[in-house]
C-alpha cells in the first residue's frame, strides 16, 4: 500500500516535469518529434497513477476492514469476560457506540487518514524541493508561506479534540436513551408517558446537534483559512513569476511547471483538515474504547494446575453438560456444593448482603430458598456460576473451592435460569439451543415438555419462529418457560432455579413442578421460591432472613417451628 502510494505520487509530480521540456524543449525548438514521446510519457504516467491509485485503495481497504474486524471481535471477547458489575455501572447506550461508532471512526483514520498524511507529507517535501531546484528564492518564498498553516492548524486541533470527545460521549448518550425507550415501549404507552420520554430525547438530541453545529462550525472556519492560504500563494506565484520570466531567472516552462507543482501543494494543505478532524476523532475513539480495554476482569478462570492437584489423579473432565465436550470426572457422583461460611458485600456498599452462609446440599438434593424480598436469595444464587464472588468464605463444589475451577467448567457444570428470563433475539430453537448446541431433536423436545412450553411448536413457524428482541413476542410466562426448558436441556450437575414460576398460572405452574421433580431426581437443585405449592420441590427448605441462615428443614417443620417462615408462606397464599 505505502509503496503503491509513494509511486503514484511521484508519478504526478512527474508530470509537471514534463510539462516543462515540452515548452521549453518542443515548442521554444519546433521540434515537433519529441511532442509524440513526451506525451505518450504523460499518458503513462497519467495511467500508472491510476492503476497505483487502485492497488493502493483495493490494499487497504481489505486492511483496514479486516483491522476493524479484529478489533471488534476483541472488543466484543472482553466484554463477555467483564464482570457482571461492569455492565450494571456502563449505560448501554455508551458500549453500542464504542463498538460501532467508535471503531468506524478509527477505521476511517485508518484507512484514509493516514494514507493521505504520508501522501501529503510526501508531497510536500518532493515538491518543495523540485520548486526551489526550479528557482530557489521563489520556492523558499513558496514553502515559508505554509508556515503559519501548521501554526493554525495546532490550535484548531486542541479545540476540537474537546468537541470530538464531547459529541462521541453524548452520542453514547442519546444511544442509551433510545434503547431503552424502544425496549421500554410497553411501558411508556401503558403509563401515557410518550411525551414525556420525548421530551427528554428532544432535550439529549439538542445536545448532541449544539456540539455537532459547534464542531462543524469550527472545522468550516478552518477548512476556509486552509482553502485562502494556498490560493492566496498561487496568486503571489504568478506575479512573483512572471517577474522572474522578464529577468531570465526563470524560462516560461519553468514558470508554467513551477505553478502546476505550487497547485499540487494545495490538496495536500486542504487534506490537513480532513487529516487532523479524522484524526481527532479516532484518538477520542481510541481513547473511549480503550477505556473498555483497560478494565481488567474482576472474576478471573480458576487455576487448573491448582484444580487439578486438589482433585487428584483423574483431574477435572468437562462435565457432562450438552454445552460441552467431555466426559464426567471421575470420583462418584457430582454435585455436592457446600457454602462454607459464605459472605458477600457489594463494592460501593459497608452493609454486607450475606453473612456467614453455612449450607450444604448433596447430590441430587433439591433445596428451596425462601426468604423475604432483599434477603439475599439472588445474590446467594448468583455466586454460585461466579456472577459475582464471595467477599468472604468459599464456595466448594465438589470438595474444590469454585474460584480454583476453570470459568468455562464451572458454568457449564452450573445450569441457571431466573426469574427475569432473558431471550436472545433468535427462533425458539435457537434460545433453547443456548444449553446444549448438540441437542437433537428428540431432547429439545422433551425440554420443552418438562418445562410445560410446548406451544412453541403451536407458534406460526414452531420452534423456527423468531420471537424478536428480549423474546417481547412471547408472554412473561411462555418466556420463563422458554429459558427453563433451556436450563433442563443443558442436564448440569447443579441447577439453579431463581423463582422460575413466578409468571406461571396455578395450574401451569403445577404441572411444571410434577415435571421438574422427575428432572431434579439426579441433580442437586437451589431453588429460590415463594409460593407455597413449589416447596413441594423441596428436600429441604433454607430460610434466609437478613442474609442470614435462620433456619433449616422440611416445609412442614418450618411452618410449625419458625413464626416469620408461617407468616411468609400465608403472606404468599393469600397474594397468590
Amino acid at each position: 500500500m505505502i509503496a503503491a502510494a509513494v509511486a503514484a505520487t511521484a508519478a504526478e509530480i512527474a508530470i509537471p516535469l514534463l510539462t516543462k521540456s515540452v515548452i521549453d524543449g518542443a515548442i521554444a525548438h519546433h521540434d515537433r518529434a519529441l511532442l509524440i514521446p513526451l506525451g505518450l510519457a504523460a499518458i503513462g504516467l497519467g495511467a500508472a497513477t491510476a492503476a497505483l491509485n487502485l492497488v493502493r485503495r483495493w490494499v487497504q481497504g481489505n486492511a483496514v476492514a479486516n483491522m476493524e474486524k479484529t478489533i471488534r471481535d476483541d472488543l466484543y471477547g472482553h466484554l463477555q469476560r467483564l464482570h457482571a458489575s461492569f455492565h450494571d455501572d456502563w449505560q448501554s447506550g455508551q458500549l453500542l457506540s464504542r463498538a460501532t461508532t467508535d471503531l468506524s471512526s478509527i477505521r476511517r483514520f485508518a484507512g484514509f487518514g493516514i494514507v493521505f498524511l504520508l501522501i501529503s507529507v510526501l508531497t510536500f517535501v518532493a515538491v518543495t524541493g523540485l520548486l526551489i531546484r526550479l528557482n530557489w528564492w521563489l520556492g523558499l518564498i513558496t514553502g515559508c508561506m505554509f508556515v503559519p498553516v501548521l501554526m493554525f492548524c495546532t490550535r484548531f486541533e486542541r479545540r476540537y479534540k474537546v468537541l470530538s470527545r464531547r459529541v462521541q460521549d453524548q452520542e453514547g448518550d442519546l444511544a442509551t436513551l433510545i434503547e431503552e425507550a424502544a425496549t421500554g415501549v410497553r411501558v411508556l404507552k401503558a403509563l401515557g408517558r410518550g411525551r414525556e420520554s420525548a421530551a427528554q430525547h428532544d432535550a439529549q438530541a439538542v445536545e448532541v446537534c449544539k456540539t455537532q453545529v459547534a464542531k462543524a462550525s469550527l472545522l468550516g472556519s478552518f477548512w476556509s483559512v486552509l482553502d485562502l492560504i494556498p490560493n492566496a500563494a498561487i496568486g503571489l506565484i504568478v506575479v512573483l513569476g512572471a517577474i522572474a520570466v522578464t529577468h531570465h531567472a526563470l524560462t516560461l516552462g519553468g514558470l508554467v511547471a513551477f505553478i502546476t507543482l505550487a497547485l499540487q501543494l494545495v490538496w495536500p494543505i486542504e487534506a490537513l483538515g480532513y487529516i487532523i478532524a479524522s484524526g481527532e476523532e479516532a484518538a477520542t475513539a481510541a481513547q473511549r474504547v480503550l477505556e473498555i480495554f483497560d478494565t481488567e476482569p474482576e472474576i478471573k478462570s480458576g487455576h487448573t494446575e491448582r484444580a487439578l492437584a486438589k482433585r487428584g489423579p483423574g483431574g477435572w473432565d468437562l462435565p457432562p453438560g450438552r454445552g460441552v465436550t467431555g466426559g464426567s470426572s471421575p470420583g462418584g457422583k457430582q454435585g455436592r456444593l457446600w457454602f462454607d461460611h459464605v459472605s458477600f458485600s457489594y463494592p460501593k456498599s459497608h452493609q454486607p448482603v450475606l453473612r456467614d452462609i453455612d449450607l450444604q446440599l448433596e447430590p441430587g438434593e433439591t433445596v428451596v430458598l425462601a426468604g423475604a424480598t432483599g434477603a439475599g436469595k439472588t445474590t446467594l444464587l448468583q455466586l454460585v456460576p461466579r456472577l459475582a464472588d464471595v467477599t468472604g468464605g468459599a464456595i466448594l463444589l465438589d470438595g474444590t473451592d469454585i474460584r480454583d475451577l476453570p470459568l468455562p467448567w464451572l458454568r457449564a457444570a452450573v445450569g441457571c435460569a431466573f426469574e427475569e428470563a432473558t431471550l436472545f433475539s433468535a427462533s425458539v430453537r435457537e434460545n433453547v439451543l443456548f444449553g446444549a448446541p448438540d441437542a437433537s431433536d428428540d431432547e429439545i423436545e422433551a425440554a420443552l415438555t418438562a418445562a410445560q412450553a410446548r406451544f412453541a411448536f403451536r407458534l406460526p413457524w414452531g420452534l423456527d419462529t423468531r420471537i424478536g428482541e428480549q423474546g417481547m413476542a412471547l408472554s412473561g410466562g411462555q418466556r420463563q418457560r422458554v429459558a427453563l426448558a433451556r436450563a433442563i436441556l443443558a442436564r448440569p450437575a447443579v441447577l439453579i432455579l431463581d423463582d422460575p414460576l413466578s409468571a406461571l398460572d396455578v395450574h401451569t405452574e403445577e404441572k411444571v413442578t410434577r415435571a421438574l421433580g422427575t428432572i431434579l431426581a439426579g441433580t442437586t437443585a437451589l431453588v429460590v421460591a415463594h409460593r407455597p405449592s413449589t416447596m413441594a420441590l423441596a428436600d429441604r427448605v433454607a430460610l434466609l432472613d437478613g442474609g442470614v441462615i435462620a433456619a433449616t428443614g422440611d416445609h412442614r417443620e418450618l411452618l410449625a417451628t419458625q413464626p416469620g417462615y408461617a407468616a411468609l408462606m400465608m403472606m404468599e397464599e393469600v397474594s397468590a
